[in-house]
């Protein structure tokens, strides 16, 4: 949990930063994006529960 809230915190002080000195959002500025970005975590950790059973087959 420690580690989700020091993320947010980091990440809203980054897009502060950004905003300040008027640059474009370092993220994806649409909920599509955002979507990705899970999309793309949630791909990974589907692999490395599928991984042990994808290494048995080439064995």
């Amino acid at each position: 949990m420690k580690v989700i809230f020091l993320s947010i915190i980091t990440g809203f002080l980054v897009g502060f930063i950004f905003a300040l000195f008027k640059l474009p959002i370092p993220a994806p500025p649409a909920l599509a994006g955002v979507t990705g970005i899970v999309g793309i975590y949630l791909g990974f950790k589907a692999y490395e529960q599928v991984s042990p059973l994808i290494e048995s087959w080439f064995k």
